[in-house]
């Protein structure tokens, strides 16, 4: 499973990048206003500044919901480097989008995805990535990973190319559990990632190791 940074801080995706373990970035205007970028020059700057970091894709949101204007953002934000995603929203206005945008070559990113039925429109429109909001799903009692697993068998029965990017990640379980369902991705804050790194019995042992260590004079 790739593992996406969801944020548009600069050290925290450098820091994820130094683990060795970054596989791309995924970002929105809420983001870029956490940390201070606004005004379009501003925010499209920042985002080649992200490309700069990773290696991997990077997908930025279009705020538009009508199908030109969505175009006409996307294919800016496309231009800004060969690793930008073109973030789109479930729509019927953004599914349009996502076919134009297949068809042109330019990567996308299906986002705000609660349902089967509309990962089942994304992939038809040919988007490169889906986003089921796995959080938001538990929100309303519904079971989140239940939905990651039938989307999952479904792009596997119908040989569907998207990929399954599991966003709204609220911690370390939830990444574990996202891969055990079928997701291709996950995208979530680095917190959750780093939570991924502690078990108390690694504590215990590496501490017994140390102190053993010492008492051996070395």
């Amino acid at each position: 499973m790739k593992f996406f940074v969801d944020t548009a801080n600069l050290d925290q995706i450098a820091e994820a990048q130094d683990l060795g373990i970054l596989d791309g970035v995924t970002t929105n205007p809420s983001l870029m206003a956490k940390e201070g970028i606004s005004g379009e020059a501003n925010v499209l700057k920042h985002y080649k500044d992200i490309c700069n970091l990773v290696e991997g894709d990077v997908s930025a949101e279009v705020i538009s919901t009508d199908f030109e204007s969505m175009i006409k953002e996307g294919e800016a934000l496309a231009q800004i480097d060969d690793k930008i995603v073109v973030k789109v929203p479930m729509i019927k206005e953004g599914v349009k989008a996502i076919r134009w945008f297949s068809d042109q070559g330019i990567k996308t990113n299906c986002t705000l995805v609660f349902s089967a039925g509309q990962a089942i429109l994304a992939a038809k429109a040919g988007a490169t990535y889906l986003s089921p909001f796995i959080g938001r799903v538990d929100d309303i009692n519904w079971d989140g990973m239940e939905l990651i697993e039938q989307i999952s068998s479904i792009y596997t029965i119908q040989g569907f190319d998207t990929e399954i990017l599991a966003a709204s990640i609220r911690n370390p379980l939830h990444i574990v559990k996202a891969a055990e369902a079928g997701a291709d991705v996950c995208t979530c804050p680095l917190n959750s990632i780093l939570g991924l790194l502690n078990h108390p019995l690694t504590d215990i042992g590496l501490a017994k190791f140390l102190a053993d260590h010492k008492k051996s004079g070395n």
